[in-house]
């Protein structure tokens, strides 16, 4: 990526982009740092969790001078204004606003399950939780485990790209696995996840039509 500067949220980032501007895929991927399939994916609503925009003008992150540039030139190469303010991190635990606290357990489990290297001591830091509640979730004891969907923290609001992807790094490069990708092979499975996706999304919008055919056969 030729975007050195990331926007602090880059998926909540292309989602304003996509329903707020005419900015092409490419166009919206490059400023975000995100591969076009993504894009499209957020753009069909096929993306495994819904997101929330965030605008990153009103962050400070893009000017609207720069967006209108990029709108009537669709090779123009959008530009960060400025880079994004990183959270403060002080001794103790994170704080998080009591609005998302109740999503800790959801980025947990998603962590545990996409990232089973990260330790308990490395989520507790990332996410400002307990040992108690995590260990709780790994081993299913949860109280609300039940209703529990591992969902990504970043996404979540519950902790920046930046710390999340350093964190794996650090986990990563202590527990000895190799974390070189291969572009063809990434891109290859980029796309079979937006075939797997919006196969999905049609079949939940057929679904409907094939229960009330069946039911009118039966009478």
């Amino acid at each position: 990526m030729a975007n050195a500067t990331l926007p602090l949220m880059p998926h909540a980032t292309a989602a304003w982009l996509v329903d707020e501007t005419g900015l092409t895929f490419a166009q919206i991927a490059e400023f975000c740092g995100l591969h076009v399939l993504e894009v499209q994916a957020i753009a069909d609503d096929t993306a495994a969790t819904k997101l929330k925009g965030r605008d990153p003008i009103r962050a400070g992150e893009l000017t609207k001078e720069e967006l209108a540039k990029g709108e009537a030139n669709p090779d123009h190469v959008l530009r960060m204004s400025r880079l994004p303010e990183q959270a403060r991190r002080t001794s103790g635990p994170r704080y998080t606003p009591v609005s998302k606290r109740q999503d800790k357990p959801d980025g947990i489990l998603w962590i545990i399950k996409n990232h089973p290297e990260i330790t308990d001591s490395q989520i507790s830091k990332l996410i400002g939780t307990t040992k108690t509640t995590i260990a709780a979730i790994r081993d299913k004891s949860h109280w609300n485990y039940a209703n529990l969907q591992a969902r990504d923290p970043v996404t979540l609001g519950l902790a920046s790209q930046r710390e999340l992807d350093a964190m794996v790094a650090a986990a990563a490069k202590k527990a000895g696995i190799d974390t070189s990708v291969d572009p063809e092979k990434a891109e290859a499975q980029r796309a079979a996840l937006i075939t797997a996706l919006q196969a999905e999304r049609s079949a939940v919008a057929t679904a409907p039509e094939a229960l009330t055919a069946e039911t009118l056969f039966r009478k």
